[in-house]
């Protein structure tokens, strides 16, 4: 199916007049889609799968900002260390660990998303509240061992359900959280992305607080 071109530039419109990031969730969708917004100047997108990203990366301009937003294990951070711009879902201090190992063996610097666990499903992975607690001071100290990686923001996604009020405060908590996280960190200026909202539900997460979405399915359609 081909991209929207129609949609695009509706909701780029709509989201930038809101000053937020517009990821594209290009998952499963051939090269040809993802060069066709290109073409109309899109540069960020969003890949869940190690494979598909790496191999795409390879056959499409070198510009494009490749955003990771699925479940990274740590033993495949090293196919996507040399290029990635943002990894959103970060759920570890372990993972952590392997982002910055990698990262220092590439001589870059990675940008990282917290992924917090906000929804009602189990299903999801991340940091619920008391464990983020727990981690960030070793995150955020003057010592902290992580040269290689800066941790940008969080990123959560909402349950998925028809309730728009459940929707509402699971983003209202996640930009609670974000808001308290960012006076902890020792450059509250770097600590600048909330990452929630997708097709569905982008809307609501941007009256909530959110400063980037991710949208697969209005541009490119259902697979």
């Amino acid at each position: 199916m081909p991209i929207n071109a129609e949609t695009y530039l509706r909701v780029r419109d709509e989201l930038a007049a809101a000053k937020v990031t517009l990821v594209a969730v290009s998952k499963t969708k051939p090269v040809e889609d993802i060069q066709a917004l290109y073409d109309l100047g899109h540069r960020d997108f969003g890949e869940n799968y190690v494979q598909e990203l790496a191999d795409k990366a390879t056959h499409l301009p070198a510009d494009i900002r490749w955003h990771f937003i699925g479940h990274l294990q740590s033993n495949k951070v090293k196919y996507i260390a040399p290029f990635v711009s943002l990894i959103h879902g970060v759920d570890s201090v372990k993972l952590l660990q392997e982002i910055n190992k990698q990262a220092l063996k590439n001589n870059r610097v990675i940008d990282c998303l917290l992924q917090v666990h906000i929804a009602s499903e189990e299903t999801k992975f991340g940091f619920d509240d008391h464990s983020l607690q727990e981690a960030l001071p070793g995150l955020t100290s003057a010592h902290a061992p992580f040269t290689g990686i800066r941790i940008c923001g969080l990123m959560g996604m909402a349950s998925f359900t028809e309730d728009e009020q459940q929707v509402k405060q699971e983003f209202a908590h996640l930009h609670q959280l974000f808001s308290h996280t960012k006076k902890q960190m020792p450059l509250p200026d770097q600590f600048s992305i909330l990452s929630m909202g997708m097709s569905s539900d982008y809307r609501l997460a941007i009256a909530e607080g959110s400063t980037m979405v991710r949208i697969g399915s209005l541009l490119f359609g259902v697979r």
